[in-house]
């Protein structure tokens, strides 16, 4: 965890700590709570509409016909030469495990 050390003027320190008080935490909690809190008030999920997502499958769909064919030798070559990452560390063992099946099953269905 890194530090910040701030000066205040005595007002806003007053009234932080008046407030933290009256929530029973500390003045540290509350100003990383109210910080947090403002952080993620920026940060909203939205769906896509479903035709904005049909435009954008059939645009990846001319995409990925204009790109060039590569055969299975130049694949097995690209493949054993990308550099390997770590999954997500949200990803489960179960969740990666589905994922790589779903993906070995689209490769050998090609």
């Amino acid at each position: 965890m890194s530090v910040l050390t701030l000066e205040l003027p005595e007002t806003l320190y007053q009234q932080l700590e008046s407030q933290a008080q009256s929530e029973g935490v500390s003045l540290a909690q509350f100003v990383l709570s109210k910080l947090t809190r403002q952080e993620s008030f920026h940060y909203r999920v939205e769906a896509i509409p479903p035709e904005i997502q049909e435009q954008e499958r059939e645009a990846f769909a001319r995409l990925l016909e204009s790109a060039p064919a590569a055969t299975d030798e130049e694949m097995a070559q690209f493949l054993a030469e990308r550099e390997p990452v770590e999954p997500e560390p949200e990803l489960s063992p179960e969740v990666i495990a589905r994922l790589r099946q779903r993906w070995q099953s689209k490769g050998a269905s090609s």
